[in-house]
């Protein structure tokens, strides 16, 4: 194969080689651990949240955290990216990024926005939405960016310690998505009875032509279903994140440590997997990380648009 021919795949393969490698300090050391009959490396530590900051106010943890670091990093990259697409995009396309930008901003509002509900809702809502699709991105990509945030094991450089290069996202833990779907489900049961008042909004829930006794089960089976929604949209996005993780960690650790390779074994096991890495990050970001933001996004639209349809 030309190489030249495949700037991108080389590109990748050398990204997830590098990710691969800085990944084996931490590595090393728990397969050392093993070594010395003490507790192996354990893939749930990687999710561990020690405080890096302790801030307790009466019963009330407000410490820092890994994930609180990659929340603020997702909202930051949201803002910037926002701010930027709002102040740079001309009427005309001039350069890559801005074609890109254009092309997620049409993503956004066209098929996600105003293809699941109507244009009064659409304007109203959009902002909101390609809010929650960008900062569900982001928090899903920078999750495969190996960090130093592994406080728990660290490596030393020139006296200095380090704490190891892991891979985290805030949406692997249950509590960001479950709050995410927790704030969609309040804006639309908000928005229905905003539109038709209250018992119009529970009125609405049962379709059109059931009467009498039916209408009480078709009640308490839409309620639960509306629960179940807050269900469906945070254990989709943290259990697909959480699964993706989990292999990717074993796929760069896992095997060294049951091995007892050390640290120059995972190098080598990075070079003999670079291959299949290379494929596993590339399905990862590619489907995995952007399909997840992509229905999350399109439910919120779902949801919202229903709330205020005129039938059910």
């Amino acid at each position: 194969m030309n190489l030249r021919s495949q700037p991108r795949l080389l590109l990748a393969s050398l990204t997830a080689l590098v990710g691969l490698l800085l990944l084996s300090p931490a590595v090393a050391f728990a397969a050392e651990e093993t070594a010395s009959n003490e507790p192996a490396l354990n893939p749930s530590e990687e999710f561990a949240l020690p405080s890096w900051v302790s801030i307790k106010i009466g019963g009330l943890d407000l410490s820092i955290n890994k994930a609180v670091f990659y929340i603020v990093l997702a909202t930051a990259l949201t803002c910037i990216v926002m701010v930027y697409a709002a102040r740079r995009m001309a009427t005309r396309p001039s350069g890559r990024l801005q074609v890109v930008l254009e092309g997620a901003f049409g993503l956004m509002r066209d098929n996600i926005t105003r293809g699941n509900m109507d244009p009064r809702m659409a304007s109203k809502w959009f902002p909101f939405i390609a809010t929650l699709f960008l900062f569900i991105w982001f928090s899903n990509m920078i999750g495969y960016i190996p960090m130093p945030t592994n406080t728990e094991h660290t490596f030393d450089v020139a006296g200095v310690e380090i704490p190891s290069f892991a891979l985290y996202a805030a949406t692997a833990n249950i509590s960001i998505p479950l709050v995410l779907a927790l704030v969609v489900w309040i804006a639309y049961h908000v928005e229905g009875i905003r539109h038709h008042g209250f018992f119009g909004y529970i009125r609405s829930w049962v379709p059109s032509g059931v009467e009498g006794f039916m209408v009480g089960p078709i009640l308490v089976i839409e309620a639960l279903s509306h629960f179940v929604r807050l269900l469906s949209l945070s254990l989709r996005l943290f259990a697909n994140i959480l699964a993706g993780h989990l292999l990717i960690l074993f796929m760069a650790g896992g095997l060294v440590v049951l091995l007892g390779m050390g640290a120059f074994g995972s190098v080598i096991l990075g070079i003999s997997t670079g291959t299949l890495a290379v494929v596993f990050f590339i399905f990862e970001i590619g489907l995995v990380a952007t399909l997840q933001a992509f229905i999350f996004s399109t439910l919120t639209a779902i949801y919202l648009g229903g709330a205020v349809a005129e039938e059910h």
